[in-house]
């Protein structure tokens, strides 16, 4: 499907990166951008977010390459959407519906499924009017009074059916993971989380560490189901669970945070959080902080966090270990995909995790099958990310033969 991307400037600095990183995302949708059309502005204007001239010139682009689709890098209000497509006479997507639509091409798993349906429904039902604009109103007089708002008030609330419905089920599956979450708890396992910008290398870093074998490309939301994997790092520490669990890009809709909260749970409850960081990216500050916002979203800024400066091999750098003013280490420099760095890591979490206070096992005391204070408070953590369209992590994991954990939930990107 041949595209037109559209970006407008209004000032960051960040801004060409996100252009490169919407030629990115549409490629991994499978479209095919030709032109990329940007502008200048102070703010979006309120009927095309471009302005009425920008949307001829973008009119005229789609008619001379032949184009099929138009795709914003912004967000677009239903009413923005509408007139566009009405003045372009083609399809339009903005950034949101663009990463959603990824999100259920990588879908594998029966929960990563429901999550990305769940997301999808809930950003449809603000834009229902698209599909119904010849019955918005109720026409006056004998033989014109259509069907209109009763067809729009159906299908309202068909979705919040079926939105129940998908929640109730994602609901099961969460209780499901405070079970296995408790009993791992109850072993005194430590628990890491990877998480990070899409393409940072995660994966890779997840694989080097465990053998696990999972799924890797260079591209964006490669693959969304999570993982994770006992490993034995010596006696003094013993088993840890990694978990490949989350990928952020800019601008994550809401919804799908708000969706993947039993996901992203794995993240929230973790002991340790390894931000894997594309040390070759010139915008890895600026990921950094994006990352950083959503942790802040979901609630898991407080766990103490290792950044992982990864592809040193790219940019020029040797394997090693950085602290901050209180002897902390603050930052860990490795290559995953040549394995530089790789003990100086393992070693890393090992000290972490002998630092780590005992009520950082979180169920350790639960002997009569309560929880304590400690989790009650990320379950309340949770709930009000929820309400506020936000995600708190969580992610399954069910012993196998090797002794391993397995968890297919749907957010991760490598």
């Amino acid at each position: 499907m041949r595209a037109a991307l559209v970006g407008v400037d209004f000032g960051h600095s960040d801004f060409a990166a996100s252009m490169e990183e919407l030629t990115l995302l549409s490629r991994s949708a499978g479209v095919d951008p030709i032109s990329t059309i940007t502008a200048k502005r102070s703010s979006p204007d309120s009927a095309y977010f471009v302005g009425s001239g920008k949307a001829d010139e973008i009119g005229d682009v789609v008619v001379n390459d032949g184009l099929e689709i138009v795709i914003f890098n912004h967000a677009l209000s239903p009413a923005q959407q509408r007139n566009l497509e009405k003045r372009l006479n083609v399809r339009v997507l903005d950034r949101t519906s663009l990463i959603l639509d990824i999100f259920a091409q990588r879908a594998k798993s029966h929960e990563g499924k429901l999550q990305v349906e769940l997301a999808q429904l809930q950003h449809l039902a603000t834009r229902l009017i698209r599909g119904w604009t010849h019955l918005e109103r109720q026409k006056g007089g004998i033989g014109l009074r259509g069907p209109g708002e009763t067809q729009l008030e159906t299908d309202r609330r068909l979705i919040g059916d079926r939105v129940k419905a998908l929640r109730a089920r994602l609901e099961k599956l969460h209780k499901q993971r405070e079970t296995q979450r408790r009993a791992r708890g109850r072993n005194h396992t430590f628990s890491v989380s990877l998480v990070g910008y899409t393409n940072a290398g995660k994966s890779t870093l997840f694989n080097a560490l465990t053998k696990a074998g999972v799924y890797v490309a260079d591209q964006l939301f490669a693959t969304l189901d999570t993982t994770s994997r006992r490993v034995y790092l010596g006696q003094e520490v013993g088993n840890v669970v990694i978990s490949d669990t989350v990928g952020f890009v800019r601008e994550l809709p809401h919804q799908l945070v708000a969706a993947f909260r039993a996901t992203l749970e794995e993240t929230i409850h973790a002991d340790l959080l390894l931000h894997v960081v594309d040390a070759a990216s010139p915008v890895r500050m600026e990921q950094i902080e994006q990352v950083n916002l959503v942790l802040k979203e979901i609630g898991a800024d407080h766990i103490p966090q290792i950044l992982v400066w990864n592809k040193i091999d790219a940019a020029g750098l040797e394997p090693s270990v950085e602290r901050d003013e209180y002897a902390t280490i603050s930052r860990v420099f490795v290559s995953a995909q040549k394995g530089s760095g790789l003990d100086l890591l393992r070693d890393a979490i090992v000290e972490m995790a002998k630092k780590a206070p005992a009520s950082a096992h979180r169920y350790q005391n639960d002997q009569n099958g309560e929880t304590q204070l400690q989790e009650d408070q990320f379950d309340g953590q949770c709930d009000q990310h929820d309400q506020h369209d936000g995600a708190a992590p969580d992610q399954a994991e069910e012993p196998g033969e090797d002794d391993r954990f397995s968890t297919h939930s749907k957010v991760g990107t490598r």
